[in-house]
């Protein structure tokens, strides 16, 4: 895909429409709270897999703190198997892994690759520094009990049971076999789960992502991770991942978590991309504050430094790619994870993580769904809840950089879209309203680069408004032809009513 997408604003206003669609209301418990607007944060998974360091989470966090905290990121997440001393890249090192844990049976951090948690101190002094900056600290952790505490029936804390009797062989996950499962109703499952979060609790950790729990769905140990969270004291969001969780499981997963994946893991490739666009309109319907669908991290900026996948690299999307990506994450409201490196960025990464106006979109809009789609011609659209303004996405999602001739005009009721060349009235029907107002509010657009390189067009600040004739059926609006060069200021210019 070479042309980029397009995100503007455009306002709207039909009297008497009353819209069909309508997102869920977040459930009223407390935990949503905890995330009212979808996180943003950066993620170890795709730069450095299962063998981060302590000083490489702390160049990311001082990289965050330093470049992105005002724009909305805060949350620094180090993931996969920081408990094995001797990980390696390219997959895992499941021959002779250096386990830690503690008598208790619970993975504590290899010391040899975080040196601050020494001496039974866990992540506690990397989290203190997190907050200092303002910042926020999150792990990764695998669904179930350890394996290698289960064979050495170690106890579990505040139970008579031992993790030998809690678990069970029956699902375990067959791409890391770390883990058993956890039993739920068994004497000390609950306990297990209970002692877990309460020392992360006591090391200030903010976030939880836990894998192998999502797909296949895991109902009992989501809710035995959902009570132990909210005994541990501490107010500590739940990620559930990988996926695709199944639709059937959204309402249960929403009452639990807040947030959870709706795919496998995501990479820097076009096709997976292009996947995204069908997983997001299934679970649009779904958003809600405090429990975000995840489409998962942004596999942006420098990649594979020491990944499960592919070696060290810049990522393989193109300029206009990571744009159509950032775009579509942000008007459907996923978490934003970013997986790359962050001391490595380069000036255009950095201009898309802090983009103020999508931004605004991501985490201030409602009602977001896919508005059509024809073929891979693509609109998503949103309500700015504050002003009433409609915020729209054009994506071309094809493999080839320009629409065909036959393929250049893209048109949904009230929004067009012609390519240079090309000319047609907008329309809009109101059948069965009792009032209009076309006030005409010049589309902002919100990537700069997705004008880049373009000749500048000729257009008239203000656009002509053409009132509704005798039939009141239809109004239409003309201009001229250039989809970028509105200026970004209201300009009422006439206003009308049908009755």
């Amino acid at each position: 895909m070479k042309t980029a997408t397009q995100l503007l604003v455009a306002a709207l206003v039909l009297g008497g429409f009353t819209g069909v669609y309508a997102q869920k209301a977040a459930p009223k418990t407390d935990f949503h709270q905890w995330a009212a607007t979808p996180p943003m944060g950066w993620n170890s998974w795709d730069c450095y897999g299962p063998t981060v360091t302590e000083a490489e989470v702390r160049a990311n966090a001082d990289y965050m703190a330093k470049n992105l905290k005002s724009s909305g990121w805060e949350y620094v997440v180090v993931d996969i198997r920081w408990y094995v001393g001797n990980d390696t890249a390219h997959g895992y090192n499941e021959k002779d892994p250096d386990f830690n844990l503690d008598a208790y049976g619970r993975f504590v951090p290899a010391p040899n690759r975080f040196p601050s948690a020494a001496d039974g101190k866990g992540f506690k002094p990397l989290a203190d520094y997190m907050h200092a900056k303002g910042l926020k600290f999150g792990i990764h952790i695998m669904r179930g009990v350890p394996v290698v505490a289960v064979q050495r029936k170690l106890p579990i804390l505040g139970s008579k049971a031992t993790a030998a009797d809690i678990y069970s062989k029956e699902g375990q996950a067959g791409w890391l076999r770390d883990m058993y499962t956890v039993v739920a109703g068994r004497p000390g499952a609950q306990e297990y789960y209970d002692s877990l979060f309460k020392l992360y609790a006591s090391w200030g950790v903010d976030f939880v992502k836990v894998d192998d729990l999502s797909s296949p769905y895991h109902a009992p140990e989501v809710e035995m991770i959902r009570k132990a969270i909210d005994r541990s004291g501490r107010k500590i969001v739940l990620s559930t991942s990988p996926g695709e969780t199944l639709i059937a499981q959204a309402k249960h997963v929403a009452a639990h978590a807040n947030m959870w994946r709706t795919v496998g893991d995501f990479w820097d490739s076009w096709e997976q991309l292009k996947e995204h666009f069908d997983v997001c309109e299934r679970w649009a319907p779904h958003i809600s504050p405090g429990s975000w669908p995840d489409a998962d991290m942004l596999p942006l900026g420098r990649l594979g430094i020491r990944a499960e996948r592919g070696d060290d690299r810049m990522s393989r999307f193109t300029r206009d790619e990571q744009i159509t990506l950032m775009t579509l994450w942000s008007i459907f409201r996923s978490p934003l994870m970013f997986g790359g490196d962050l001391p490595s960025n380069d000036a255009f990464t950095l201009s898309l993580l802090t983009n103020k106006n999508v931004l605004a979109i991501h985490r201030n809009s409602a009602r977001n769904r896919q508005l059509f789609r024809r073929d891979n011609l693509v609109a998503w659209t949103a309500d700015d809840p504050a002003t009433g303004d409609k915020f729209l996405a054009l994506f071309n999602a094809q493999d080839q950089e320009l629409a065909s001739e036959n393929e250049a005009a893209w048109a949904s009721g009230p929004i067009t879209r012609e390519t240079p060349g090309q000319s047609k009235p907008a329309s809009i029907d109101i059948t069965g309203a009792t009032k209009l107002y076309p006030w005409t509010r010049p589309a902002t657009y919100l990537w700069p680069a997705a004008w880049e390189g373009w000749p500048t067009l000729p257009t008239t600040s203000r656009p002509s408004i053409r009132p509704p004739g005798s039939s009141c059926g239809r109004w239409s609006t003309t201009a001229q032809v250039a989809d970028w060069i509105y200026p970004p200021t209201w300009l009422p210019t006439r206003r009308a009513t049908c009755t």
